[in-house]
Order: C-alpha cells, then sequence, then structure tokens
C-alpha cells in the first residue's frame, strides 16, 4: 500500500470548548425550558421567533412557496424511501416456539412511542434529511413523529422546503428550532415541546455533542462525525467520474472526507487532476477542493484483495465501488455504512431518491452500527410461557446457579416451582 496523497487533517473545532458549551446550552433548557430555546435561536440562528411550534396553517402555506416539481420528487423520494422502509421491516418477525415441554419462549416486535427528528440546516435546505429520519420511524409504527429544524433568516422560519418534506414524510408535530437547544428541549421537554423517546438525524458538532451527553436519558440513532466516502477502483474507471463522486462527498463541508483506493498508478494521477479540473466548473467547487485538498487521500494498492482490506480497514459511511470485478469485490467487503455498486450507483443517488437511506455511521463506526432503518424503531421483547411441567424441567438447574451466585432469594423462587 503507497499512500500517494495523505490528509492533513486539520480541525478548526476545539472538542474541549464545543463539550463546556453544550453542557451550558443543555442546562439552561433544563432550566429556563422556552425561553432559553427561543433566546439560543436568536443568538445562534439570528432569528426572533416567539412560538416554537409551527402552526399546520404555516405548513400548509409552505407548499406555495417551493415549486410543483419540488414537491412532486420530494413525494417521489419519499415512495421509494417508504417502500424499501417496509420491506427491510419485512425481515424483523415474532417469534414463538416451545424450547422444552411445558416452555414457550419468544419475543414480540414493539414500536417505540415517540422521536424527534432533528432536520439540520445550513447554506441550502436539506428536505431528504427530514424523508431519511421521519418515514422509517412511520413505517415502523411510531405512534407520535416530532421533527424540528432550525430557522432560516430569509424566512424567519424553517424554510419550506424543509417544512413540505416533513408533511409528505408524515410529521405529526413540527418545531422551530436547532442545535445542542433543540436536542436538550427533545430529551427534557419544555412547556412547548414534548419529550420524545428517541432521537434520530444527523447535525453538526454541537448537535453531536448534545447528543452524547443526553444518551441515556434519551436513545439516539448514531454519533456521527464528518461526512466520507471511500471508492474503489481499477483502471477500468472513469478519471472523470470518480473525481465528480469524490467532489460531491467534499462540499458537504470542510471536513468532509473523499478516499480513493486503486489498483492503477494511471487512474491516481488522472484523477488528481480530474478533481482540480471539475472544481473549476462548479460553483460549490472552491470549497469542495479545499475539503479535498485537507481531508482527501489516494492510496495505491497491488490488488482488489487489499483494497478491500483497506475499505474494511477504514469502515467508511459510503463506499462505492468502480472495478470490472464489483460483483465479487461486494463479497469480499463488511465495515460500511450504505455500499454503492457499480460506476451507476453514485452516493449522490443514495442521498436522495433511491431509496435507501442516508443517515448513515462515520468515523469507522460502521464496524459495529448500522445507519437509520425501521427496525431503529422497533424494540424486541422477549417473553416466556411456563407451565407447572416446564417449570419443575428447570427449576433444579436454575436453583443451583442461583446458589453459586449467592442469590439465594433466587435460589428460594426456582425452588419453589419444583412441584
Amino acid at each position: 500500500m503507497i499512500i500517494l496523497k495523505e490528509a492533513a487533517w486539520a480541525t478548526n473545532k476545539n472538542l474541549a470548548q464545543v463539550k463546556e458549551a453544550v453542557t451550558g446550552i443543555i442546562e439552561a433548557v433544563r432550566r429556563e425550558g422556552d425561553q432559553a430555546v427561543l433566546d439560543l435561536t436568536l443568538r445562534h440562528d439570528g432569528v426572533s421567533i416567539t412560538d416554537l411550534k409551527v402552526p399546520s396553517g404555516q405548513i400548509r402555506q409552505a407548499y406555495g412557496q417551493v415549486s410543483g416539481e419540488t414537491v412532486e420528487f420530494l413525494r417521489l423520494a419519499a415512495t421509494r424511501i417508504r417502500i424499501f422502509a417496509q420491506q427491510q421491516l419485512k425481515c424483523l418477525q415474532p417469534l414463538e416456539y416451545e424450547s422444552s415441554p411445558g416452555v414457550v419462549l419468544g419475543h414480540r416486535l414493539i414500536p417505540i412511542s415517540s422521536c424527534g427528528a432533528y432536520i439540520p440546516g445550513g447554506r441550502y435546505p436539506l428536505p431528504s434529511s427530514a424523508l431519511m429520519s421521519i418515514i422509517p420511524a412511520r413505517v415502523a409504527g411510531v405512534k407520535r413523529v416530532a421533527a424540528c429544524s432550525p430557522p432560516v433568516k430569509n424566512f424567519s422560519g424553517i424554510h419550506p422546503a424543509v417544512l413540505v418534506a416533513m408533511d409528505i414524510a408524515g410529521a405529526d408535530e413540527v418545531y422551530c428550532m436547532g442545535g445542542a437547544q433543540a436536542v436538550a428541549a427533545y430529551t427534557y421537554g419544555t412547556a412547548a415541546v414534548r419529550e420524545v423517546d428517541m432521537i434520530v438525524g444527523p447535525g453538526n458538532v454541537y448537535v453531536t455533542e448534545a447528543k452524547r451527553q443526553v444518551s441515556g436519558d434519551v436513545g439516539i440513532d448514531i454519533l456521527a462525525g464528518p461526512s466520507e466516502v471511500l471508492i474503489i477502483a481499477d483502471e477500468d474507471a472513469s478519471p472523470a467520474v470518480v473525481a465528480c463522486d469524490l467532489l460531491a462527498q467534499c462540499e458537504h463541508d470542510a471536513t468532509a472526507r473523499g478516499i480513493l483506493v486503486t489498483t492503477s498508478l494511471a487512474l491516481a494521477e488522472k484523477v488528481q487532476e480530474a478533481v482540480i479540473a471539475e472544481s473549476k466548473t462548479l460553483g460549490t467547487g472552491a470549497a469542495a477542493l479545499k475539503a479535498w485538498e485537507e481531508n482527501g487521500q489516494v492510496i495505491l494498492v497491488e490488488s482488489l484483495d487489499e483494497a478491500a482490506l483497506v475499505a474494511d480497514n477504514f469502515a467508511p459511511e459510503h463506499l462505492e465501488l468502480q472495478t470490472r470485478e464489483n460483483d465479487q469485490l461486494a463479497g469480499r467487503l463488511h465495515n460500511y455504512g450504505s455500499l454503492f455498486i457499480g460506476a451507476s450507483a453514485p452516493v449522490a443517488f443514495g442521498d436522495y431518491i433511491s431509496g435507501t437511506n442516508h443517515i448513515l455511521p462515520t468515523m469507522s463506526c460502521s464496524r459495529f452500527a448500522s445507519g437509520v432503518w425501521a427496525g431503529m424503531f422497533m424494540k424486541v421483547a422477549s417473553y416466556q410461557k411456563i407451565t407447572k411441567e416446564g417449570a419443575a424441567g428447570l427449576a433444579a438447574a436454575c436453583s443451583h446457579l442461583a446458589g453459586l451466585e449467592g442469590l439465594l432469594a433466587h435460589q428460594r423462587s426456582a425452588d419453589l416451582r419444583r412441584g
């Protein structure tokens, strides 16, 4: 393995300062409730609002503030995301079987009661994140799905496209709030915001730190870091296509990462040239190129087998395969948030329209974690039904093991069932 381009690993965030700031925000919301959220919204978003909850009339009005084409394509994306979530949910089934005479074991699938979807703000609206976080919860059968997003100055509230997406996805309640204060409001509740059982959705470093701090008081999906893509490509890949897909990832923000792993030195050189050329044609090209220069990597390997090992070690959020052996290579890969097989399957499709979810584990967490899916909102709760005959068959062993551990009431409980 030869590293042809290394990342600078520069960061402009002092994590200790972030942690301290978030702790203060959470405590302010717990202490002052709605007023703290309103004050923090003015301070951090520069928008003065009087009510956190968005009225239904404002949501209906949002449809008239976006194009008909936007509504049409949001509905198309919602349909595809919903169908994929429904198909995933079919993989989960209730269970019941008789493990021994008189002993019936099983589990039930129980949706959580409520969740809060967090839809980030930023330079541009992110309606796709509303679809990705709300729809799987709805498919799972969550009874109450809330959604929130920070206000945009031009609209003095949530961007209309995001409001429309929240409505299409099926949010029960919408709140105009963002940042760590929104996470705190979801967790502990305020006069206007009812607390939830789980928080899902991506966010910046402050939102991620807030989710980390409240985890345990509320369920969370994943702790997401900078977005990332790793592309495995051989000499058959198009340098222009690979370069564009790397830039597509890098344009997310200054900390986004694009990684190329290739068996071809010629391709590696051409891709690096194409990244510079392509960036000059994009309105977001300067920012994307900067992220590439600071965080991008190019790694030369001797074989696709070695490429698979490198990819599994990185455990990237997004993994693209652009080789002549895509299907065989896919079977050798184990650590990724979502896999994109073939040059016709860019990450962009997964971000918006193919139907899979784009809220995925980053920072190598795909070694042990999955992205958001319908099953994330389901509790698998076990149960047992035991007859006197069944109890008689278990009591002696249970009594012995309880006594071994010194739990005498457990032992007595078992002995009472000996029959």
